[in-house]
């Protein structure tokens, strides 16, 4: 047994120290140990929890290992069959979206070109509208397989199923253009686009300034489009038309071409044709647009109208028929054609009497010289409004004409009651009727209105012989002739009685002579010249060459009782011519003779038959009178003023005879009197 070694106190303190230096390196060591497992448990932890969240994912990646073999083997097939298909689809929808650049481009720059790729990209689209759903039939088959055989994950076909519900829904019509993102219709809007610049750019009205100029400038129609911007309209057209913008493309044209009408028209002054009745009295407060009405009408139609024809069959002649007549139709009726129809209208529904009958005369042979180009320009089913408008004005013009002829002759034979005018002039009835039948028998008036009263016959199965017009025109003048008869007789004073016959048989033969009424006349025209002399010289014997007697020589012969009684019988008798003359002067100074012929050869007639007495007796008796202090009493009137008043009868007064025309105050032709009766059915 070894005997124990003996340390000393201060060895053995050492020892014990060390151990608790190597205790502590110890414990620490631990420790650090036990903190790093900390930090490797919690990292741990989380990987655990991502683990766990991706094992779904593994588990349905792995699922088909752990699927029938012969599934696993027959995938593969049916995947390559969908993907082919799929994949091609997929290639042009990519060719599709590489035309984009060049459709979004301005097509003037290069319209043909530009139509190129148009055309591929609507055969692509159509490729793609063929294909898809067959692609999308062989993708439906793999996802259906996929799922009967359990080899995919169900939320994944599920997700696969979605997007091919998605696909097969942009198979129908509506929803179409949606395979190319939009990228069709912006190309179609742009075409519209150039459509409608082509046709701007190339459409300049014609320049008109005012209606006046319509006449130098009939002959000039529009200039047509150039064949090279016709060319690529239709060219347009063609692809538009494929893409079911037909319509869109006939309202530019309508648009375009109605307003470059219009255009044209406005230099004409064609506001009056939007008036109505209401806005005028008569007829003859219109007559003068009237008369524009026609030259306007017949140029718009033969140039205007003409070349819009002939240009909706260059542009749309391929289309067909019924879509370039459709076509001018909306122009002709958008630019202003029914306008002048309904004016002609408008006129007809005024009130009725003779000037209306030659307007509605004016009317029918506007429209009647038009007629060829009427039925071939608006013959077409599309223009069916404007083909009734025109067939119900003719009828109204051709009712308005007979109806106002045929009452022409009551009317006249209505005013034969009435009283002479006071004036002793011609009565506005006389100076019209006579004026009015020359008009209706001549060149210009004639054919038409046998031609209006043929038609208006055969409406009615009736025949209608010239012999009748002729026949009824010759009344109207024998009804004047009855008329002044009891006119002539219907004056109290005999001497206006006969001033007026004489005014008035002048009249009709001087308006007769030489005419064709006054052929159908015959020698009852001679007759108005000799009732003319004789009136003319009753006149004057009851009248004027009374007065000469009062400047009797009796008893002033060598003055047989002496000067002072000279003068007395002189002053006597210049007073007795003085008073008579002023009397007969003042009485017959508000008379008229319109016609300045008869006035004159009447006014001198008169200064012969008073003047030469006068100075002759003013030339041996008047030194007697002008001696006297009251001599200016008796010698009022010098020979050179005397002729002057005679001279200076008759004349018309301006006022109220500035006009012959026949004015609607009475409800029919007037004389100048009053007149209470009216006519319930025309107003002349």
């Amino acid at each position: 047994m070894t005997a124990p070694v003996l340390v000393d106190g201060k060895g053995k303190g050492k020892k014990n120290i060390e151990n608790l230096v190597s205790a502590t390196r110890s414990l620490k060591a631990s420790l650090e140990k036990s903190r790093a497992l900390g930090f490797a448990l919690q990292k741990a932890g989380s990987r655990l929890e991502e683990i766990s969240q991706r094992l779904p994912t593994l588990e349905a990646a792995v699922r088909p290992i752990r699927a029938d073999k012969e599934a696993l083997v027959a995938v593969g097939g049916h995947i390559n069959r969908a993907v082919g298909p799929a994949a091609a689809v997929l290639k042009v929808f990519d060719a599709v979206h590489g035309l984009e650049k060049s459709l979004l481009s301005d097509p003037r720059n290069d319209l043909p070109g530009y139509l190129s790729v148009l055309k591929r990209m609507e055969e692509a689209l159509r490729f793609l509208g063929d294909n898809c759903g067959l692609g999308i039939q062989w993708l439906e088959d793999i996802v259906e397989y996929l799922e009967d055989n359990t080899v995919a994950d169900e939320k994944y076909l599920g997700s696969l199923k979605n997007s091919l519900k998605k696909l097969r829904d942009l198979q129908s019509d509506e929803e179409k253009t949606e395979l190319d993102g939009g990228l069709l219709n912006a190309a179609l809007d742009k075409l519209e686009n150039e459509f409608r610049r082509l046709l701007t750019e190339h459409s300049v009205p014609l320049p008109m300034s005012s209606a006046a100029s319509v006449g130098e400038q009939a002959c000039i129609a529009p200039s047509p489009l150039p064949v090279t911007v016709i060319h690529k309209l239709q060219a347009i057209l063609g692809r538009l038309i494929a893409n079911k913008r037909l319509e869109r493309c006939i309202s530019i044209y309508v648009e375009v071409r109605s307003s470059n009408v219009r255009a044209s028209l406005q230099g004409l002054g064609l506001d009056y044709l939007e008036i109505s009745v209401s806005e005028f009295n008569d007829v003859q407060s219109i007559e003068g647009y009237i008369a524009k009405w026609g030259t306007h009408l017949e140029f718009a139609v033969k140039h205007l109208f003409e070349a819009e024809f002939k240009l909706c069959n260059d542009v749309f002649e391929r289309i067909g028929l019924d879509v370039w007549m459709g076509c001018f139709a909306k122009i002709a009726t958008q630019a202003g054609i029914l306008a002048f129809l309904q004016f002609g209208k408008t006129v007809t529904e005024s009130k009725n009497d003779p000037i209306k009958l030659l307007k509605l005369l004016d009317i029918f042979a506007s429209l009647n010289k038009l007629r060829l180009d009427f039925n071939r320009l608006f013959g077409g089913a599309a223009c069916l409004e404007i083909q009734n408008l025109t067939r119900d004005l003719i009828k109204r013009v051709i009712d308005g004409v007979a109806e106002i002829f045929w009452e022409l002759l009551v009317q006249v034979e209505l005013q034969r009651q009435n009283p002479p005018p006071l004036d002793g002039a011609v009565p506005r009835l006389v100076n019209f009727i006579i004026d009015y039948s020359n008009k209706l028998l001549s060149d210009g008036y004639r054919p038409i209105l046998t031609q209006a009263l043929v038609i208006h016959r055969s409406w009615k199965k009736e025949k209608f012989q010239e012999a009748l017009l002729v026949g009824e025109v010759t009344n109207l003048v024998k009804a004047i002739e009855q008329n002044l008869d009891t006119w002539i007789k219907a004056y109290e004073d005999s001497t206006l009685s006969n001033f007026f016959a004489m005014n008035n048989h002048w009249h009709l033969y001087k308006h007769l002579k030489g005419t064709k009424v006054g052929e159908l006349m015959g020698d009852k025209v001679k007759e108005h010249e000799q009732y003319k002399d004789y009136y003319a010289a009753v006149f004057l014997r009851d009248s004027w060459s009374k007065l000469p007697s009062h400047l009797s020589r009796e008893g002033l012969i060598m003055f047989s009782g002496g000067r002072a009684t000279a003068r007395d019988l002189v002053k006597k008798r210049l007073k007795t011519f003085n008073e008579a003359f002023e009397d007969m002067y003042k009485k017959q100074s508000n008379w008229v003779i319109t016609d300045r012929e008869l006035r004159e050869k009447t006014c001198q007639l008169i200064v012969q038959t008073i003047v030469p007495v006068y100075r002759s007796y003013m030339q041996n008796y008047g030194p007697l009178v002008e001696q006297d202090a009251s001599s200016s009493k008796y010698a009022k009137y010098t020979v050179q003023n005397l002729e002057k008043m005679l001279l200076s009868l008759f004349h018309p007064k301006p006022l109220r005879y500035s006009s012959l025309k026949v004015r609607q105050t009475s409800g029919k032709f007037g004389n100048g009197a009053a007149d209470h009766r009216r006519s319930n059915s025309m107003v002349l």
